[in-house]
């Protein structure tokens, strides 16, 4: 097959089926973000079922320690997933991730109890965690490479927002699972067995996911740079894929941390801190989840047009410059969780809007998957990954909350000086 014949085959395929291919990937990648929010947002039910309830902060941190843990599996997943998908194609990865992480969500919803099983309640907990932690490794740069390989290079930043639409939209739909599940169970069904429905429901969801994905379209782009692999094959110089990799963690690891503070763990944040009913922070943090999505596709636009580089300043220096009179705003009041945690997501869409689309800029297509997905996950586990037990050590054990929030900004300010010195502007670049 020549890149002639490919190119002619991608110009001539269904846009029914381009829908059918961009709804299964963005489908799977909200899959993703919702199998690791209902995680966070039952985590005192988890601690409380198991592991050992005679000190509950300690079995938070523990349950916020495995989640963790399920993080640095990602950097092994990435360059699993990366490998298959860079070799064998984006589809072939992506269907398998999905199986994996919907695995992983239905052996955390049949775990026994601490009462009935003892410690092993927890071995198997990490165990479905590490599953899930290779899975997702490999789902979110797969699902970002694709992406951007079918989106023309002028819409690129537009198209790349798709992978925090719907991944936020996944976020988006367990937070609203939560609220509704703690509003109509009773707290002793919860404890129970309710906080299992939300990971039996990603296992069946999963299922869908996987059958839409075997219909989906290899991209062009793999299809071609295969081709040219095979009569071209000079390697990538290791110093550019090296560099290309730094660039990915330092412009990583100020989003992420900030990330799951304001989009992922605020409301679990705001009841145990601030004493705020957990109905109310949950439907508090939905709202400013809403925002985050709504602004995603406009930061997106405008990168098309402006360039990466200043999108990426703007967001970040502003989030900065929010963290911490958004954190003095926070009481217990749920207004204040929602105003705190929508102005600083809208601020920070603009970077998690266009990261997919810079990542992809960066590589040649032969390791485009791969040479985002290893770095991404590492960042991911060192920093997002830690950044709820952190959270809640600093505040809940040393009564240090400003210092991690000193953390969170500086981490900040060193992704927006990897943007300003080091980052080329590769807006409208060819893959």
């Amino acid at each position: 097959m020549t890149a002639t014949t490919v190119s002619a085959q991608a110009r001539n395929a269904a846009p029914r089926s381009q829908k059918r291919t961009v709804f299964a990937t963005s489908v799977g990648n909200a899959l993703e973000w919702f199998d690791w929010q209902i995680y966070a947002t039952f985590a005192p039910f988890i601690a409380a079922q198991l592991f050992n309830a005679e000190n509950p902060v300690s079995s938070l941190l523990q349950t916020f320690a495995i989640f963790a843990v399920g993080f640095l599996a990602r950097p092994l997943g990435g360059l699993l997933f990366g490998l298959i998908a860079d070799r064998r194609g984006r589809k072939v990865s992506l269907i398998l991730a999905v199986t994996a992480a919907s695995l992983g969500s239905l052996i955390i919803g049949l775990t026994p109890t601490h009462a009935a099983i003892g410690a092993w309640a927890a071995v198997i907990l990490l165990v479905a965690r590490l599953i899930q932690g290779l899975a997702h490794g490999g789902e979110m740069p797969a699902a970002q490479t694709y992406l951007s390989e079918i989106a023309a290079p002028t819409k690129r930043g537009l198209w790349s927002s798709l992978i925090y639409v719907s991944g936020t939209t996944g976020i988006l739909c367990a937070t609203l699972f939560g609220a509704v599940l703690t509003g109509v169970i009773s707290e002793t069904a919860m404890q129970e067995w309710g906080w299992r429905i939300p990971f039996f429901v990603a296992a069946a969801f999963g299922l869908f996911v996987l059958l839409m994905r075997v219909g989906m379209q290899e991209t062009e782009a793999f299809e071609t740079g295969r081709v040219q692999t095979l009569t071209d094959a000079r390697p990538t110089p290791l110093m550019s894929a090296g560099r290309a990799a730094l660039l990915v963690i330092l412009l990583t690891l100020g989003a992420t941390v900030s990330f799951y503070v304001w989009g992922v763990t605020a409301p679990a944040v705001a009841t145990a801190t601030h004493g705020m009913a957990p109905g109310a922070a949950l439907w508090a943090g939905a709202g400013g989840i809403v925002l985050f999505i709504a602004v995603l596709p406009l930061w997106g636009a405008l990168s098309d047009r402006i360039g990466r580089r200043p999108v990426l300043l703007i967001s970040l220096l502003g989030t900065a410059a929010l963290y911490f009179p958004m954190q003095n705003l926070m009481s217990d009041q749920p207004w204040t969780l929602l105003v705190a945690t929508g102005t600083v997501l809208v601020f920070l869409a603009g970077t998690m809007s266009i990261l997919p689309a810079v990542f992809a800029e960066l590589f040649p297509t032969h390791i485009r998957t791969v040479g985002t997905a290893v770095p991404y996950s590492i960042a991911v586990a060192l920093f997002g990954g830690t950044s709820p037990y952190l959270q809640t050590y600093f505040g809940a054990q040393l009564e240090l909350p400003w210092l991690f929030s000193l953390y969170a900004v500086l981490l900040l300010l060193i992704s927006a000086a990897t943007a300003f010195f080091l980052l080329p502007e590769t807006k409208g670049r060819a893959l």
